[in-house]
């Protein structure tokens, strides 16, 4: 494994010295954050499909330029409370390992880039993520994102959206 100080870094750990940036979202009264590589696009929301006998996360479907997309609402998924749909909710279209899912959140704020120095471990806690889907967290001075391992999460066994990663 290099390490930070070897001088045979890869042009990849030249760039985590710049940082990773993330789209940042709210859940509620938190705020989180994505890896931004896996956003396709960010869309209002839209009634959807309802599933029949689908778990209550999952809102229905969308058609998406003819891909049929499923949508998961992380406020149901992660019990924050009643969802409610209003003109900041949005849908964050995600491609993750080549299938797209639809994500509702309640707003977008930004994209933020956070360096290596800025990360945090994850705290040893109960919270609505199980912590094997949280990257850590992103110290912005006055705020802190929640990174979430959305690769993770979509790809978990209760999700049933996104074939299992290869390890």
């Amino acid at each position: 494994m290099l390490t930070l100080t070897d001088k045979s870094r890869s042009n990849d750990m030249l760039d985590a010295e710049e940082g990773t940036e993330y789209l940042a979202f709210t859940l509620g009264r938190e705020e989180y954050g994505i890896d931004i590589l896996r956003v396709q696009e960010i869309r209002g929301y839209e009634p959807v499909t309802r599933i029949a006998n689908a778990p209550a996360f999952i809102k229905g479907v969308v058609n998406l330029r003819g891909t049929i997309v499923p949508v998961v609402d992380m406020r149901i998924k992660l019990s924050l409370g009643e969802a409610t749909y209003d003109q900041f909710t949005v849908v964050i279209i995600l491609n993750i390992a080549g299938r797209i899912v639809g994500m509702v959140v309640d707003s977008v704020s930004d994209v933020t880039t956070l360096k290596p120095h800025q990360l945090r471990p994850a705290p040893e806690v109960g919270s609505a993520f199980d912590n094997e889907y949280l990257i850590g967290l992103g110290d912005l001075g006055n705020r802190m994102l929640i990174l979430v391992d959305i690769d993770k999460l979509m790809s978990s066994a209760d999700m049933g959206l996104v074939e299992k990663l290869a390890a």
